[in-house]
């Protein structure tokens, strides 16, 4: 039996979906189902029901389910003990946090902290925000660094997790810009009826700033006319596509403001159209080792 079994079977109890659970674990719809009914066959019984529709579990894949969660906590803490007694724990710091944010944030704060360096060791780990979350809750990580909208909140305890928040940020309408500094597609030019729909750049659903993105231009009243035309779980894909002259994306400010100032890229719509979005930094209320510490502290401070 495998760890990583534990983990897909906890995540789809979670989701309710093999779908999404399979999307957020970065696999194949039947990969991710062999490893169910690998599971299942370990444990000599079913524990997911079987039809369509939302996963329901079985009696006995809901007894499992608390064990489950118990095996995963217990092996992320042994593993916390093991690197204690080798005496690297106190000098490592683990940052869990989406691609975007480890490209931008993560990279600003290394070069302003480098000192951290000489004494610690950093752990980067990438995630989406589901998982980034899990695995702040099983104490897998010191830190989570998340985005923070109303359409992508997140549920932490705060008897047990306290965050700051970090950076206030936007997501911006961004087109290729012309000889001229002008975008090369306009969005004011497609707000007519008669006009024809601009190129749009989009964001996967698996990504939080694809959700955001969604929930705003859902409510806007004024929404330009778009026809969607790429969708990529990359933010750093999308950066490229616009760069080439492909379309409209909505970026975050902090990722594009250099190339908006330098002109290679064009802000293609006004104020109207743009998502304000936190940036938080959690971390549970238990005391971390020193470097985390240390770390959090140089963060807070005034």
């Amino acid at each position: 039996m495998k760890a990583q079994w534990l983990e897909d079977f906890l995540l789809l109890a979670q989701e309710r979906s093999f779908t999404r659970a399979a999307e957020l674990r970065h696999v194949t719809h039947p990969a991710f189902g062999r490893r169910i009914r690998a599971l299942e066959a370990w444990a000599g019984t079913p524990l997911v029901e079987p039809g369509g529709g939302p996963v329901r579990l079985t009696p006995a894949g809901e007894a499992f389910r608390d064990t489950a969660e118990q095996l995963v906590h217990t092996l992320a803490q042994s593993h916390d003990e093991l690197q204690a007694v080798a005496g690297r724990q106190a000098r490592i710091i683990t940052l869990a946090t989406g691609r975007t944010l480890a490209r931008t944030i993560v990279a600003d704060w290394l070069a302003r902290h480098s000192s951290v360096l000489q004494s610690a060791e950093i752990r980067v780990v990438t995630r989406t925000l589901e998982e980034t979350v899990v695995m702040l809750q099983r104490g897998e990580v010191s830190f989570a660094l998340l985005y923070h909208h109303a359409a992508i909140a997140v549920r932490l305890d705060g008897r047990q997790f306290s965050h700051l928040t970090v950076m206030h940020d936007r997501l911006v309408p961004v087109s290729r810009a012309d000889a001229d500094g002008k975008p090369l597609f306009d969005l004011s030019r497609a707000l007519d009826a008669d006009a024809s729909p601009v190129p749009y750049l989009a964001f996967s659903h698996s990504m939080a700033l694809g959700r955001l993105v969604e929930d705003h231009l859902a409510s806007h009243p004024l929404l330009p006319r778009l026809r969607r035309c790429v969708e990529c779980d990359s933010a750093d894909a999308n950066y490229e596509y616009v760069l080439k002259g492909l379309g409209v994306a909505w970026m975050p400010w902090s990722m594009v403001r250099g190339d908006c100032r330098a002109g290679r890229l064009a802000v293609a719509g006004d104020s109207s159209l743009e998502a304000h979005f936190d940036v938080r930094l959690y971390r549970p209320k238990r005391h971390l080792g020193t470097a985390a510490e240390q770390f959090w502290a140089d963060i807070t401070q005034p």
